[in-house]
């Protein structure tokens, strides 16, 4: 009898080690769910600051193994369906970001349709000179016999004052030639030499694509256009930024400028638009660093 009871309970102890193993395999597979939930929150609230959805039913710290199949099923199910809300969450929240590029790309392609039709000459293009110094200046041809070139028939020279001045600033030499070049640019930006800033973060731009910092290239790329009074080549450039890298360092940054660029070329609706998308998508920068800035664009834009 004493060892019909020891292999009765050996018995019972077996057939429970398969309902256990799968409760624990079920519960790892829906952490391990979770786990991906929240790399997919990250990438679509940067920065945190209270955009993650946490689930509505949090994993127990610690587990029983006396805990009942019936409980951990139903503590199980919960929370996948918590999971499949902040699925749906958040893939709505991914197509109305999208709706909303769309949208803008669309507004900003009929823009420079209208300026390219309004003027003879294009709108001003991203041209790289040879040198960051100055423009190279095109070869004088040769007079034909007997005729003299006046003084306005002539080119106009480098200004030499200006040619020393670019010459002072100092050019970094670290060998990173990504933040040498980006560095440089900035100097010459600060400086207020706008086309040969442009000329140097246009090269950076081109060798570096897919560096981590070529959302700021970009960005102060297109500064230099709109501070050199050339705001339709800084709405292309600051919209490229945005659109090719959404979560880079400067996209936000791009998306106010872009709004500034806009309304010094007399399209306010638009400009509102992109402030509008500034502070969805961004919040923490809109509501941050950027604050007072978008606060007085939005001002000047007479945005409601």
């Amino acid at each position: 009898m004493y060892f019909r009871r020891v292999i009765l309970g050996c018995a019972a102890i077996a057939l429970s080690i398969p309902a256990i193993a799968q409760d624990a395999n079920i519960d790892g597979r829906v952490g391990k769910l979770e786990k991906e939930m929240r790399a997919v929150q990250r990438q679509v609230f940067p920065n945190g600051a209270g955009k993650f959805i946490e689930p509505d039913i949090q994993s127990p710290t610690t587990t029983s193994t006396t805990t009942s199949s019936t409980t951990a099923t139903v503590d199980l199910t919960a929370r996948v369906d918590a999971l499949e809300a902040q699925l749906a969450a958040l893939t709505g929240q991914v197509e109305l970001q999208g709706n909303n590029m769309r949208g803008l790309e669309g507004r900003l392609k009929a823009i420079e349709t209208q300026l390219e039709a309004r003027t003879a000459s294009p709108v001003e293009t991203i041209v790289p000179t040879a040198t960051p110094t100055a423009a190279s200046a095109p070869a004088t041809p040769k007079p034909k016999s007997g005729v003299v070139p006046t003084k306005s028939a002539s080119v106009a020279k480098p200004n030499p004052a200006r040619v020393a001045a670019v010459a002072a600033i100092e050019r970094p030499i670290s060998g990173d030639v990504f933040e040498d070049g980006y560095n440089y640019g900035f100097r010459l930006w600060e400086a207020k030499f706008y086309p040969e800033s442009q000329a140097i973060l246009e090269e950076i731009v081109a060798k570096f694509p897919k560096h981590k910092r070529a959302s700021y290239a970009r960005n102060l790329l297109g500064r230099a256009w709109l501070d050199d009074k050339k705001p339709a080549t800084a709405v292309k450039v600051f919209y490229e930024n945005y659109k090719a890298d959404p979560r880079g360092d400067r996209a936000p940054d791009s998306l106010l400028f872009l709004g500034s660029a806009l309304t010094d070329l007399g399209k306010a609706a638009e400009a509102c638009e992109a402030f509008g998308e500034l502070t969805k998508s961004y919040p923490d920068a809109a509501n941050g660093r950027l604050a007072e800035r978008l606060t007085s664009s939005k001002t000047r834009a007479k945005c409601k």
